[in-house]
């Protein structure tokens, strides 16, 4: 990977340049260590820091004085580049520590008159909110949010970036796929369709097929996507169509980007009791509403853990780009949906006791997309194990659950939804 090194010490001299490539994208001025006789004192950047995950990421940087920026894109590896002006950095290296989507944070001077952030990305990557902010004491804040964004959209960045303009205070266009409000007032109406596990995150284990559970979401997800595609007016989307890890704030983002307006993940799990068979629709809830819903989640929720993701607590002033608590409205929807499903399965389905059931699935919790988690049954259980194998079966269950779809959707227009 190429990445950017800057020698900061006062005692270095010139910046050094590990790689000529990681700045020359667009033309800089040969840097001095000192501001030539009479020139204005940088600005100082007093303080910095980071949070995020592996779908997202904010940084904050504080000024003394306010700045102008500009962002651009450079490729092999994915580089979002903030470029300012003269700036001091008096910012301890750990404060910038990178995480989840950033794999690397460098900063320095370019020359007297203008200073760089380079922020890795170990994925696609685009800035869905930038601006200048003042805060109490004189200083200015900096927030630059960048976020995953598919290939397509990131070689659009690319080509369009204008490396001549800069800004202060500006809010930049969400990156995303499609606009989730325009989507609600005319577009098509969106469903992802997640398949669980992938990739690594193989998911359960069948008791007599040893057939996997990312392989078993995955062929259920395809056959589901197509059917609700056949809806009036429904578009499908799959947060993965391939063997592929995701991490579950990745399959939120993906889901938000695309403009989903419902989010259906799908999972096969296994428990200890081999006799437990049967369907179960999870919505989201701080307190689970029994001790299998509490382990289920629990289980699910490792799904980054096997990839070697964590997600630790984040500071008050940067944890609204993580998983945000579901707002009650929403959650209400993700329960009109989850009956509906559960009615639609009553008689044709095989169901597990009390099939509404409710956890804190972390997948479920985006803050504006209704949300459930479908458990089409057991890999513990034999009967349930042979269903899932069963394309007719598949078919069956695919089908109950675009009547629900169909019914929900019913239901929101008739109550001006």
């Amino acid at each position: 990977m190429l990445c950017l090194v800057l020698c900061l010490s006062a005692s270095c001299g010139l910046p050094r340049l590990a790689s000529a490539e990681a700045l020359t994208a667009a033309p800089a001025p040969v840097a001095t260590q000192q501001p030539a006789p009479g020139a204005e004192q940088p600005a100082l950047a007093v303080s910095g820091r980071i949070a995020g995950d592996e779908a997202r990421a904010r940084l904050v940087l504080e000024f003394d004085r306010k700045p102008t920026f500009s962002v651009h894109y450079a490729r092999e590896p994915v580089r979002v580049i903030v470029d300012l002006p003269h700036v001091a950095f008096g910012i301890r290296p750990d404060d910038l520590a990178p995480r989840g989507l950033v794999k690397d944070i460098r900063y320095g001077a370019m020359s007297d008159q203008l200073a760089r952030l380079v922020i890795t990305a170990g994925k696609p990557a685009g800035v869905a909110h930038a601006e200048v902010m003042p805060i109490e004491g004189g200083r200015y804040r900096l927030v630059v949010d960048v976020e995953r964004v598919e290939q397509a959209a990131f070689t659009k960045l690319l080509s369009g970036q204008d490396w001549t303009s800069s800004v202060t205070g500006r809010k930049t266009d969400r990156v995303k796929g499609a606009d989730v409000a325009a989507a609600q007032k005319g577009g098509p109406f969106i469903i992802a369709v997640d398949a669980g596990h992938g990739g690594i995150d193989t998911g359960a284990i069948g008791a007599d097929s040893k057939v996997l559970e990312k392989n078993v979401t995955l062929a259920f997800a395809k056959a589901l996507a197509e059917r609700l595609d056949k809806l009036p007016g429904v578009e499908a989307v799959l947060t993965r169509d391939s063997d592929e890890f995701l991490s579950l704030s990745e399959r939120v983002q993906i889901a938000r980007q695309k403009g989903a307006q419902l989010f259906i993940s799908l999972h096969a799990d296994t428990v200890k009791q081999a006799d437990i068979r049967g369907a179960t629709v999870y919505t989201i809830s701080d307190k689970a509403s029994d001790h299998l819903a509490a382990s289920l989640a629990e289980r699910e929720n490792l799904s980054d853990a096997v990839a070697g993701l964590t997600l630790s607590d984040e500071p008050a002033e940067v944890a609204d780009i993580l998983i945000d608590l579901t707002r009650r409205e929403t959650q209400l929807f993700s329960i009109n949906l989850a009956r509906a499903v559960v009615s639609s399965f009553e008689g044709q389905i095989r169901l597990i006791n009390n099939p509404h059931r409710f956890a804190g699935f972390r997948v479920l919790q985006a803050p504006d997309v209704p949300s459930i988690l479908l458990e089409l049954g057991f890999m513990s259980n034999k009967e349930d194990e042979a269903l899932l194998l069963d394309d007719a079966w598949r078919g069956k269950v695919a089908d109950r659950i675009v009547e629900a779809v169909g019914r929900y959707r019913g239901a929101v227009a008739a109550n001006g939804g």
